[in-house]
């Protein structure tokens, strides 16, 4: 066959089909036309999911006259009009194909005021014919009327789905536009049924408006900038999870976008607090010169490419991070670029995720015979009280403690212990009621950021065992060690480890690391053997990193089933505070609870 040239309206449609492939795909295109217009207000109104009609209302700048023509041409666009222009787009849409190909499948109105106009025009087309502009009555703005989406290509209609799966698609659309501008006002209607309506609003009442006032309960504040970067939004907490992907909202320069590279960042930034089979939901909006990154990726628009991949990537695992790893009660308000970070600088090969880890300090005012022989220290305490009974409910500590002034608890979100519940949970009273703690997965994620802190400073302390435990070792765990010695490998070193081989078939720990040394050794050194022949000396020590340093971490955390004093109870209260993550162990799991006065009020229905 020989070669030819399509018609216009096949070169049309094949376009139409790249860039509306359903009614929500539409609906996307026609609201990022009028954002792009300079919108306040936009109304839409579906009939039968889009699929039967579909209505968008704006009071933006409208369109001219003899520009209305163009409207409905392909490649006809008021956006860019140079090479310079697509390499720095600041509009959402810029291909000028978007109306033009919904026109070529549906019949289709466009009427539309200027301010400086006498009064409104209109122009229709029916597939690919056009009609003659006419005047219409209009206020002011734009309304774009499709009818019939796909009545000219039966064949693509027959793809779509039912009508409440197509309405589902648009309302997924709408809301996404009516979370990236919280400053306009959008209505949505449904076969006459109005079922969403914003009104102008901060982003954070917005985004509660939108995903339901518990993400915004449960979510934290971040904005944070850097090297000409921005990152700001709201990022739930590890404890408001999802089994899919269904709240996660990314947004480079306002538009929505579905990016791997982001998504990546976002994972590893979560996955130190995040079980792993849940997904952490988020509103996150990225702000850059248009000039790196590249929004003419694909002609949906949902991809973009990065010039410098790295350092985005960098900054936004960075400054996630650094609001998920904030301690109880402490405020995420410094910036990047206030503490020196830059996304852009050379990385060292290798180089571990960042640490963010505060110096912790016990504030145990006297000697405890447990949780401070973990931690090798002793502090002052910030409790007034001296209490130390072994008994696991001290009714005299909690009537001195909390005749305390309210500032004693302002000053310790997690309050002061009062009991512990069957040698695993701690009871705490706080300024909003009551604080549940699983004591093992606090204390946890406190001995695991204590052990990155360590290795991150190269100084995880090395305690020499009075004297060496031997055991009988398999092959493969001697084969290990042997490696390690051989090559003069330091892993073990740097892990605070001292192994020796004995025999063939019997190992020796000469030394263990100083927050561990209370642990079962054999079976802290085999597992960390497990870890360095699964992974190899050096990934253990970098990718896997967090992976060896969980397993340290549980063999050191306070096991369930032991009475703790009242003191250390609140020494593990404070140190939760001052410890990075401390609302999930490094498994993802929560380490603690808040029960709220009201809540214990409704329990007991007080007040009824």
């Amino acid at each position: 066959m020989r070669i030819q040239l399509l018609p216009d309206q096949l070169i049309s449609q094949i376009a139409a089909g790249e860039v509306v492939e359903r009614p929500a795909s539409a609906l996307k295109e026609l609201l990022e036309n009028s954002l792009d217009a300079g919108s306040t207000d936009i109304q839409v109104a579906l009939l039968q999911g889009g699929i039967k009609q579909m209505r968008i209302a704006d009071n933006g700048v409208g369109v001219a006259k003899e520009d209305l023509a163009l409207a409905l041409k392909r490649h006809a666009t008021s956006k860019i009009a140079t090479l310079e222009d697509l390499e720095a787009v600041a509009s959402l849409g810029f291909r000028g194909e978007a109306l033009a190909s919904i026109a070529s499948i549906s019949r289709t109105q466009l009427l539309s005021r200027q301010l400086e106009s006498k009064h409104a025009w209109r122009i229709a087309s029916e597939g690919s014919d056009i009609s003659a502009i006419e005047p219409a009555a209009l206020d002011a703005g734009t309304i774009v009327e499709v009818t019939d989406l796909y009545f000219n290509t039966p064949a693509r209609r027959k793809f779509l789905k039912t009508e409440a799966t197509e309405f589902g698609h648009c309302e997924d659309v709408f809301n996404r536009i009516a979370l990236s501008r919280p400053d306009v006002a959008l209505m949505l209607q449904h076969n006459g049924r109005a079922l969403s309506r914003y009104t102008s609003a901060e982003p954070e009442r917005r985004f509660a408006e939108v995903l339901g006032s518990e993400f915004a309960a449960e979510s934290i504040a971040l904005d944070e900038s850097a090297a000409g970067l921005r990152l700001w939004g709201m990022a739930a907490k590890p404890t408001f999870n999802r089994s899919s992907r269904d709240t996660q909202y990314v947004y480079v320069n306002g538009r929505f976008v579905r990016d791997k590279l982001i998504a990546h960042a976002i994972r590893q930034a979560y996955q130190d607090v995040l079980h792993h089979d849940r997904h952490p939901a988020f509103v996150l909006f990225l702000e850059l010169d248009p000039t790196l990154v590249d929004v003419n990726v694909h002609p949906a628009k949902t991809e973009v490419r990065f010039r410098d991949a790295q350092a985005i990537h960098r900054f936004i695992f960075h400054s996630l991070n650094k609001a998920l790893a904030a301690p109880t009660g402490v405020s995420n308000a410094t910036t990047a670029a206030q503490a020196g970070y830059n996304p852009f600088a050379p990385q060292p090969a290798n180089a571990p995720y960042p640490s963010f880890q505060s110096q912790m300090n016990l504030r145990a005012s006297e000697p405890s015979n447990f949780y401070e022989t973990m931690f090798g220290a002793a502090a002052s305490s910030a409790n007034p009280t001296q209490y130390a009974s072994p008994v696991c409910y001290a009714p005299e500590f909690a009537s001195e403690q909390f005749s305390q002034p309210h500032s004693s608890f302002d000053e310790y979100p997690l309050g002061f212990a009062v009991a512990q519940i069957h040698g695993v949970y701690v009871l705490a009273q706080n300024t909003q009621g009551l604080v549940v703690v699983d004591m093992h997965a606090a204390h946890e994620r406190i001995m695991y950021e204590k052990l990155k802190t360590a290795l991150d400073s190269k100084a995880v302390p090395m305690q020499p065992l009075l004297l060496p435990v031997s055991f009988n070792a398999d092959k493969l765990e001697v084969a290990t060690v042997q490696v390690v010695l051989n090559s003069g490998d330091t892993s073990l070193q740097q892990l605070g480890f001292d192994l020796a081989v004995l025999s063939p078939n019997t190992l020796a720990v000469r030394a263990v690391p100083t927050m561990l040394q209370h642990a079962d050794v054999v079976k802290l050194a085999r597992d960390v053997l497990h870890d360095l022949r699964e992974y190899g000396a050096s990934r253990a020590l970098t990718e896997q990193r967090n992976e060896l340093l969980g397993t340290m971490a549980c063999h050191a955390a306070v096991r369930a089933n032991r009475s703790l004093t009242v003191t250390e109870m609140n020494a593990l209260l404070r140190d939760m505070e001052a410890t990075e993550r401390s609302g999930q162990c490094n498994h993802g799991r929560p380490t603690w609870f808040q029960v709220s006065m009201s809540d214990l009020d409704k329990m007991f229905m007080r007040g009824k």
